[in-house]
């Protein structure tokens, strides 16, 4: 049996293969996609910002899809839910090796020896195809009963990055203000965080009004257009908030000048977490003594952990029918149509795009 993928073979160059589907290895399985979803930092692998690839890579870190086979002695997802053929899954796409430091020891991800794209020619779990084959050990977990595809979806791995960000610097505590940089899907996961955590201003920077609408929508109580200047913004958000400004600020812009604005606009005794600046490799210029003055804590997470992402689907799933979860998904693309769903993510008109491969 063959399938389509969508394959970066170099740098800004994307081709549609047929490749070979093959029957899961015991303890994983074989997953028909339903929804791969469309994702900032495939922008910036697609363009080499995020470095070198070993190409040819299926392209796709996000997705929603059903079972069609299980491996052998594979009769539970990895939460312990029984789960069978028909069920719809999400999985973690980062190969762990579970036998290195960072794994057994600090329990963190990614580890030493993390794997996070196979050769397009072999078995892969890159969601810009018809099937991924999920090897053994890539955690995996079946989707809640009612759980809408679409909103589980809709913000991807950014949901899960989110979470871990908090896990690893702290959570928002109710009463908190709060400004997020860019209301992408990492933006508008830290806004839907944010506010059912209780925070009491959560103030919104992007260009897009698409997306400024889209995050009100999630709970942000104002927005600031990244049309103005940097100065009037501070100013916008420090006329809301107060003098001592916000509580916590949090990148998810992925742009390099967000950083200095980011630590120019954290409040005294703030947090700033970062985490859309994974893609763009550069530097930017601040002022140390703004670190100390504020008594400012700046953390960084990246590449989420299996437990973030099924804490992710859960809160998707739970509050899919309180907030418009499903709405976000504004495009859909065929498999063929990867290079249009990544510049319509690249240039900011889609609020979130999707790989849906029954569009021919």
């Amino acid at each position: 049996m063959h399938g389509k993928a969508a394959v970066l073979v170099e740098k800004n160059r994307l081709e549609t293969w047929d490749v070979e589907v093959h029957a899961p290895e015991p303890g994983g399985a074989l997953v028909r996609t339903i929804l791969g979803g469309v994702c900032g930092s495939d922008v910036h692998i697609l363009t080499g910002e995020a470095g070198e690839m070993p190409f040819p890579i299926i392209l796709g870190h996000e997705g929603v899809g059903e079972i069609t086979q299980l491996g052998a002695g594979v009769s539970t997802d990895y939460a312990g839910t029984p789960v069978k053929a028909g069920d719809l899954v999400i999985w973690s796409p980062i190969a762990l090796c579970h036998r290195c430091y960072s794994c057994t020891v600090l329990e963190q991800t990614p580890c030493e020896n993390s794997q996070y794209f196979e050769d397009a020619a072999k078995p892969n779990w890159g969601s810009y195809a018809d099937y991924a084959w999920l090897p053994n050990n890539m955690p995996f977990y079946r989707l809640p009963d009612g759980a809408q595809p679409e909103a589980i979806a809709a913000l991807g791995c950014a949901l899960p990055t989110v979470l871990r960000g908090f896990d690893r610097c702290g959570p928002v505590r109710f009463g908190d203000s709060v400004v997020v940089q860019g209301a992408g899907p990492v933006g508008l996961s830290a806004i839907l965080v944010a506010a059912q955590a209780g925070a009491r201003e959560i103030i919104v920077i992007d260009g897009a009004q698409a997306r400024l609408d889209a995050a009100m929508t999630l709970g942000a109580t104002s927005t600031v257009s990244l049309s103005l200047s940097p100065d009037e913004r501070k100013r916008m958000i420090y006329d809301r908030i107060g003098k001592q400004g916000p509580d916590i600020v949090i990148e998810a812009a992925g742009a390099l000048p967000a950083f200095p604005e980011g630590v120019d606009i954290s409040g005294i005794h703030s947090r700033y977490i970062i985490l859309g600046l994974w893609g763009a490799i550069g530097t930017q210029p601040i002022s140390p003594r703004d670190l100390t003055l504020k008594n400012l804590t700046i953390g960084g997470a990246s590449f989420p952990a299996p437990k973030n992402y099924y804490q992710g689907m859960q809160f998707a799933a739970r509050v899919q029918n309180q907030v418009p979860l499903a709405a976000l998904v504004s495009h859909r693309f065929g498999i063929s149509q990867a290079a249009e769903a990544l510049t319509v993510t690249k240039n900011g008109v889609a609020t979130k795009a999707v790989i849906d491969p029954t569009i021919s």
